[in-house]
């Protein structure tokens, strides 16, 4: 497998595990704020990221207000988004570099491979969070771990 196939495999899981967690906050009614305000952040940052990538302003706060109907359409939006951008960069460079402000401002430069690897981990690490918030509150969270994608079928 090339790095092209990897990252976009990687950014399908990432949409799939995405999709899974909104289903499991939904199925729990949605009363799970916290859950719900981690989800937005992933979706957030993921967006975010996207921009800095494309060298776009940023067009939405990193910790946005929670909503489950505007998480759902932008995980959908997103995954989209995402295997274009790689449809383009694959082709080229990865290991070019991009300058970009953080959102204290600060200027930074990293290459787009790190840039895309800090994507995946950081949703993958906030989905830890949201399941172990809901077991904590008795409700079931999604199942997410790659492999069970994998095994299942769900993560090509």
């Amino acid at each position: 497998m090339n790095l092209a196939d990897y990252l976009r495999r990687q950014f399908a899981y990432d949409e799939w595990a995405n999709r899974e967690v909104l289903n499991a906050i939904r199925a729990s009614g949605g009363a799970n704020e916290r859950s719900l305000q981690l989800m937005s952040h992933i979706l957030a940052a993921e967006r975010v990221w996207l921009e800095r990538l494309k060298q776009q302003p940023q067009s939405i706060p990193v910790w946005p207000e929670p909503d489950l109907a505007q998480c759902e359409a932008e995980a959908a939006t997103l995954g989209a988004l995402w295997l274009e951008f790689l449809d383009l960069i694959t082709a080229g460079d990865v290991s070019q570099s991009i300058s970009y402000k953080n959102s204290k401002g600060e200027a930074w430069t990293s290459t787009i491979v790190d840039v895309l690897t800090h994507v995946i981990l950081h949703s993958a690490y906030h989905r830890g969070q949201i399941a172990t918030h809901m077991r904590a509150n008795g409700q079931t969270p999604a199942y997410t771990d790659f492999i069970h994608g994998v095994r299942q079928g769900l993560v090509k």
